[in-house]
């Protein structure tokens, strides 16, 4: 094991935190490029335990990934895996690394598809900008008597999203399609007909883009983090849409920025078309996901 401390020791000399990424430590690095290496890729929820034993080509591939690592490429993109809500994802630069505080917005969302369960045996879920289906797929995963229907404007997302679903055995429950926001889903079984949307969309403003970490800025699609001008283009499409899709008690879940929180609940509020808002937070406190409820028309100032 005297190329894994030596490996270790070079990584720690170059590395750089991602506040985005707290479960991610040279430590943890090193384990997850072992095992990669291996050519047995793993979630970093998945690294404890024995290492497998690599032959001299082995070694010279993670030589290379520490090399690749240490310059800024994601560890996911490396492993071609992420570790997300209990389930492992494969990984890619065709869609965000599925994060940590995206956790909240499933937590939050789950406890309504479950509610829906109980009441009615079933739930209809739509989750949009769902890039590699992280979302979707924690919730199917979680809740068996969901169905799940995922979409994204980028292409490169779906193919992902799709790959998991088959991955994780979920093709049966989970779908993807390709479009702008609600677009996918105008037609006629749809309105009015959704239990539960979901959604992490882009909140950070553009002109905080060029201001992003390199790890992220250069290696993931900036069409899933540029909020627009004011990192809340999509949002504001996403609250004003959403009661169109949404049984007449329906809910709605999304993710919001560090801060955003207040400001969002204020738009909702002078919106007229939900009621009983709830914050979710995060294990720091932060309000990372907002969950609420369609007002029914007849109840609409």
């Amino acid at each position: 094991m005297n190329d894994l401390h030596t490996l270790l020791a070079e990584l720690k000399e170059r590395w750089t935190p991602q506040p985005d990424k707290p479960e991610e430590t040279p430590e943890v690095a090193i384990r997850a490029l072992w095992f990669a290496a291996a050519n047995d890729p793993r979630g970093i929820a998945r690294v404890e335990g024995s290492l497998p034993e690599l032959d001299a080509a082995g070694i010279a591939r993670l030589r290379t990934m520490v090399g690749q690592r240490a310059a800024g490429i994601p560890l996911a993109h490396l492993t071609g895996r992420q570790s997300f809500f209990g389930i492992e994802l494969l990984a890619g630069p065709g869609a965000l690394i599925p994060r940590l505080e995206t956790q909240a917005l499933v937590t939050g969302a789950l406890e309504r598809v479950r509610d829906v369960v109980k009441a009615q045996g079933k739930a209809l879920v739509i989750d949009l900008c769902t890039g590699a289906g992280n979302v979707a797929l924690a919730l199917a995963h979680s809740e068996p008597a969901a169905t799940v229907i995922g979409a994204d404007l980028s292409e490169e997302a779906v193919e992902l999203a799709g790959r998991n679903a088959r991955y994780l055995g979920l093709e049966d429950r989970v779908s993807f399609r390709q479009g702008d926001l609600y677009a996918p889903f105008e037609e006629a079984r749809f309105q009015g007909s959704v239990d539960v949307i979901t959604c992490n969309p882009p909140y950070i403003s553009s002109a905080k883009v060029p201001l992003m970490s390199k790890e992220i800025a250069e290696h993931e699609p900036s069409l899933a983090f540029d909020g627009g001008p004011f990192g809340v283009n999509i949002l504001m499409r996403l609250i004003a849409q959403a009661p169109k899709f949404l049984t007449p008690n329906g809910w709605l879940c999304f993710e919001v920025g560090l801060g955003q929180g207040d400001g969002v609940r204020t738009r909702l509020e002078r919106s007229g078309l939900y009621t009983d808002f709830q914050a979710v937070k995060d294990s720091k406190g932060d309000v990372r996901a907002v969950v609420v409820r369609r007002l029914p028309p007849e109840s609409q100032p």
